[in-house]
């Protein structure tokens, strides 16, 4: 045999259907995750929509107006919070800023000019939090504009307020959720720090329990031992139950480790923080811990399902750990999307893909409890529990069939699977 010919045979082995499968889905999540930032560069580079309240007749409010008309879309301008605020959340805004009617005095008095700023924020994901950068930019002109304006006149303003003449009121209004002095980006980086990993840990556990059962089941078809534990008197279905029952408990003591680590990541970070997400009722509770711990569970439930009947397909070592990268791709989609995005601001086609993914739920399931929205993550646990019952169904069938050792499937065992699900 011929060098050419020892290549040859080697690609051919190592390109398999699934492997080519899972390299279009990489790519695929790479195309979607360019399309995000390219959505979010674009909305940076329009102009913020906002709403303004100005109370002073000053030159100064009047400076401030002028940069704001210039380089945002103002959707409101009047005198009522209440209704401005229902105008910005009608037309997709960002903010509500009221200039007081002694913006203008408290400058010359060598005081700061406060604007106070009503953020609406929709959504906690890494992309939500971009959006409130173009309104920070505003601010940072109007405080330039206030700036030059007073060094122009030659005012008896002292250094300090001149270099910096405004001073901001914060209030941020969060999936219906009021927090005074907290900024969208504060909010974010919180929330983020407290669900980012949980994604990234979830991942890891579905790729390591999952990757267990496949190269198992590939070993045991190597090594002959699985015809043996066919003829031992024991049912299929308690052989498929035993096979996922413990590799369940392995990924639960994944995951317990991996978020006693985490917990200690994130005492840590609040140690150094000063703000208590608990004071704004922006913190889970022990019901939302059991709940998460549930939908954990049920994720690797219908993860090591799947993986289970991946495996009735492989011949060997070698072909099981082909299989492991569709399983990969399924968990690195949801992973790379939670991180980045919000389920609630996310497009519909995007929420689609998330709800149908089981190892997405747990990945949401923290971020949805923090504002109340059992509805989605009861929903994501039904589901996942549907989806491994249905999955192991079939994998006991198959187990129960002749598929397992010969690799087809009798017609008349077609015929009874079918009716099954009719």
């Amino acid at each position: 045999m011929s060098l050419g010919n020892i290549v040859k045979k080697e690609v051919k082995e190592l390109i398999t259907p699934g492997i080519i499968i899972s390299m279009l889905v990489m790519a695929l999540i790479f195309v979607m995750m360019g399309q995000m930032i390219g959505g979010i560069e674009e909305g940076i580079r329009q102009k913020p929509v906002i709403g303004l309240i100005v109370n002073d007749n000053g030159e100064l409010s009047d400076v401030a107006e002028k940069i704001l008309y210039d380089n945002a879309t103002i959707v409101y301008n009047g005198t009522d919070v209440d209704e401005g605020l229902d105008v910005i959340e009608e037309e997709g805004g960002l903010a509500l800023l009221i200039i007081h009617s002694n913006f203008t005095s408290n400058i010359y008095n060598n005081k700061s000019g406060e604007i106070e700023i009503h953020w609406i924020m929709r959504g906690v994901g890494l992309a939500d939090a971009i959006s409130p950068t173009a309104v920070e930019w505003l601010i940072y002109l109007v405080n330039n504009s206030i700036s030059e304006y007073i060094i122009d006149h030659n005012t008896t303003i002292n250094s300090s307020v001149t270099l910096n003449p405004i001073s901001r009121n914060e209030t941020t209004i969060v999936k219906g959720i009021e927090t005074k002095n907290l900024s969208p980006s504060q909010i974010g980086g919180m929330i983020s720090a407290q669900t980012l990993m949980t994604p990234i840990i979830m991942m890891m556990v579905i790729l390591m329990t999952g990757g267990m059962v496949l190269s198992s089941m590939g070993m045991e078809k190597e090594n002959k031992t699985l015809e043996t534990l066919l003829t031992l008197p024991i049912s299929r279905g308690s052989i498929v139950a035993g096979k996922i029952i413990g590799s369940a408990v392995v990924g639960l003591v994944m995951a317990g480790i991996y978020m006693s680590g985490f917990v200690y990541y994130m005492n840590a970070i609040q140690g150094r923080s000063n703000i208590n997400l608990e004071d704004y009722g922006l913190a889970l509770g022990p019901l939302d811990y059991i709940l998460v711990g549930i939908s954990v569970f049920m994720a690797i439930m219908a993860g090591l399902a799947l993986c289970m009947l991946l495996g009735t397909f492989v011949k060997n070592f070698k072909s099981a750990q082909t299989l492991t990268f569709p399983v990969t791709a399924l968990a690195m989609i949801p992973m790379f999307i939670t991180m980045f995005m919000d389920f609630d601001t996310s497009p519909m086609s995007i929420q689609v893909i998330l709800f149908i993914i089981p190892f997405s739920h747990p990945m949401m399931a923290q971020r949805a409890l923090i504002f109340d929205n059992y509805l989605l993550v009861l929903a994501g646990i039904v589901y996942s529990a549907i989806f491994a019952f249905i999955t192991i169904s079939i994998a006991v069938w198959i187990f129960k069939s002749d598929k397992l050792l010969v690799g087809r499937i009798k017609t008349d065992e077609k015929k009874k699977f079918g009716k099954l699900f009719r």
